[in-house]
């Protein structure tokens, strides 16, 4: 364990600094067909750009809420890890009426607006794409991040001892999401670099946050993330573990 990774920004600048061109995250939606895939440096990206927007556009910073109304996607991965670079307290499924921001895909918009700060909405359309109306009362990601800054540091340094995540009604630090991730890792039998976990769990848990982001990003491997994994058959999914060259699978 490197002991200057204390928070999970942490863990994607040693991603990033080891090898960059490997895959991260690889993103299937079964509903729809949609697959993406984001190598470590192409996720960093995105990371930057949208911890660019937290600090600068929407004027958070450490110890703000940000309220994260989104499923099981990449697009969401990014924004824990960019809540993370920020120091911000990601709140995953959290009341955007005690929220500073709160970041809603499309289907949970209307709750969305419990929020009286500022107000993301992510389409979840394939490609990262736009809404083709935007929602009123709110920013669309797609339209907000690509001008963002490709590189990212935050006006203060973020104290690994801060609370950094909230999910299911627990609160941990950055350190305890680093350190949680890392004790997960051998019993979901990523073993290091070259291990690939399927996940198939939802992001409303710890369980399925780990498995779908922070564990594989600990262990230096990376995660084939599934939303609506339940509308493959056996057979399908038997393809995508060969094909994937998936290692273990969390379901």
């Amino acid at each position: 364990m490197n002991a200057t990774e204390r928070t999970p920004a942490d863990l994607l600048r040693s991603a990033l600094a080891a090898d960059p061109g490997r895959p991260l995250v690889t993103f299937y939606d079964d509903a729809t067909g949609e697959r993406v895939e984001l190598s470590v440096a192409t996720f960093a990206n995105w990371v930057a750009k949208t911890a660019n927007l937290l600090q600068g556009d929407l004027a958070t910073g450490p110890g703000d809420r940000v309220a994260l109304l989104l499923p099981a996607h990449w697009q969401t991965a990014v924004w824990l890890l960019a809540c993370a670079s920020v120091g911000t307290i990601a709140d995953v499924g959290g009341d955007p009426g005690a929220a500073d921001v709160v970041v809603s895909g499309p289907d949970t918009l209307e709750a969305a607006r419990a929020c009286s700060g500022e107000r993301v909405a992510l389409a979840l359309r394939p490609l990262g794409g736009r809404f083709p109306q935007p929602p009123e009362g709110f920013l669309d990601y797609a339209v907000e991040v690509p001008g963002q800054g490709d590189r990212f540091a935050p006006f203060a340094p973020v104290d690994p001892e801060w609370p950094a995540l909230i999910v299911a009604g627990a609160e941990y630090t950055a350190a305890e999401v680093v350190e949680r991730a890392r004790a997960d890792a051998p019993a979901l039998d990523l073993t290091g670099p070259g291990s690939r976990l399927l996940s198939g769990l939802p992001y409303d848990t710890w369980e399925g946050l780990s498995a779908g982001l922070y564990a594989p990003l600990a262990a230096g491997g990376s995660v084939v993330l599934c939303r609506n994994l339940d509308r493959l058959c056996e057979e399908a999914l038997a393809k995508r573990i060969e094909s994937e060259r998936v290692t273990a699978t969390a379901r």
